[in-house]
């Protein structure tokens, strides 16, 4: 059986309820020859550090822990190259506030499985609330390559906690960039196409996608909006989009500093 590193960051904030019910949507999943890489992104303490103290008891939990708080790019970067050191060859992402399919890694590897020129694969994601009832959103992304390159002209291609990568996909991109705190998923799909990686997504739901109430608070703000205007125009110019990409970006960047209930009626029609 292939093994599977999931690559999972924590940190301070994170909610110990969100957390305990994403790691049992992981030790339930149908296909169970995996590891749990939990990076623990500087100090944390109370309920999440007792937490994660149980879990260095179960045997499929790997824990790394980082003093200071350096984000989460710097977090997947190092527990890639320690899974890396151990020859694992499929990776899945995991947020500490998300819940998998018991089926996703079943389905996403056995798609790669049987798509060996696929780098990475996705699939649909259904929006949840903090008691994890269903607010009725499901996103549904591009199945094939060329339909991903083309509607990453306006967002990103795959939901980046519901992906599933092949190594070869970060030995192509080095890794995520360190220097985005934010939009690093973005940047690693940027890098993907410009280094020969092949995208997919499945049709079906693999991953409930946690939208909690500060979700709208935390993508917020001029910093942000100037980064995401700088780091898509870049995109867009490599990639040869037209100048509806441009506009677009500007239109995103805009939504990003508007209050927050102009954000939630925008995020839900979008």
């Amino acid at each position: 059986m292939e093994k599977i590193a999931v690559l999972l960051p924590v940190y301070k904030k994170d909610n110990p309820k969100f957390l305990s019910a994403s790691i049992a949507s992981l030790l339930t999943q149908t296909y169970n020859n995996f590891t749990i890489f939990l990076g623990i992104d500087g100090p944390i303490d109370g309920e999440l550090k007792d937490m994660i103290e149980e879990c260095e008891k179960i045997p499929q939990f790997i824990i790394s822990r980082f003093p200071v708080n350096r984000g989460l790019a710097c977090v997947l970067n190092d527990l890639i190259a320690v899974a890396e050191s151990q020859e694992f060859e499929y990776f899945a992402r995991m947020d500490a506030d998300d819940i998998c399919m018991e089926n996703r890694f079943e389905k996403q590897l056995a798609f790669l499985q049987s798509h060996p020129s696929v780098d990475v694969v996705g699939g649909a994601i259904e929006e949840i609330d903090e008691n994890g009832v269903k607010n009725g959103k499901k996103v549904e992304y591009p199945l094939t390559h060329d339909e991903c390159r083309s509607f990453f002209r306006y967002r990103d291609p795959l939901a980046h906690p519901a992906s599933f990568f092949r190594k070869r996909y970060f030995d192509k991109v080095k890794g995520y960039r360190p220097e985005y705190r934010k939009n690093q998923d973005t940047m690693l799909w940027f890098d993907g196409f410009m280094n020969g990686c092949r995208f997919a997504n499945l049709p079906d739901t693999v991953l409930n996608f946690r939208v909690a109430k500060d979700f709208y608070n935390r993508r917020t703000g001029w910093k942000r909006a100037k980064q995401m205007v700088k780091s898509r125009m870049e995109i867009n110019k490599a990639m040869g989009y037209d100048i509806s990409a441009n506009l677009f970006a500007i239109a995103m960047a805009l939504m990003t500093i508007s209050p927050t209930c102009v954000k939630k009626f925008l995020y839900k029609i979008r």
